[in-house]
């Protein structure tokens, strides 16, 4: 009997798996000025740069390179979901456009946010080791921002 139930309850789970697959959300990288990114008004040393590209920008830019998860709901949907969600809140790719609280981005908070170890988020490092950023990385943007050993 105990059996019959597990069957049955793995055939649905598999079945729902099934039909969640043909609700993809939209994967996109939209198209933005390269005159109002990051890189062209801020004019970062390539250290910022490319450490900014290498943890931020999946969540936080129109660049985002998309794993192959992204494409297996349901994480498809989370993921989606916190690329818009990074987006709206910070965009590298848009630095000349207001987010989500109406405020111009600023590097000062993105120093704060690292510095605090609220970004890049716990759940995104699981996959992606390489976007952790060392003391050394985090001390190098906050020296840039002029934040540097500042407490809040």
């Amino acid at each position: 009997m105990l059996s019959k139930i597990l069957k049955t309850a793995a055939g649905i789970a598999v079945g729902l798996l099934v039909v969640m697959q043909f609700f993809r959300p939209e994967r996109a990288n939209p198209p933005s000025d390269p005159a109002a990114s990051f890189d062209a008004v801020a004019k970062p040393s390539q250290e910022i740069a490319s450490t900014l590209k290498r943890a931020c920008y999946d969540c936080h830019s129109n660049q985002t390179n998309w794993p192959w998860y992204s494409n297996v709901a349901p994480m498809s949907w989370l993921v989606v979901s916190d690329v818009k969600e990074g987006r709206a809140k910070l965009n590298f790719s848009e630095w000349t456009r207001p987010g989500r609280e109406g405020e111009l981005p600023s590097l000062g908070e993105v120093c704060e946010s690292v510095r605090d170890g609220k970004m890049p988020l716990r759940s995104y490092l699981l996959l992606h080791p390489d976007a952790r950023l060392t003391a050394q990385e985090i001390a190098a943007l906050c020296s840039a921002t002029g934040a540097e050993g500042a407490e809040e």
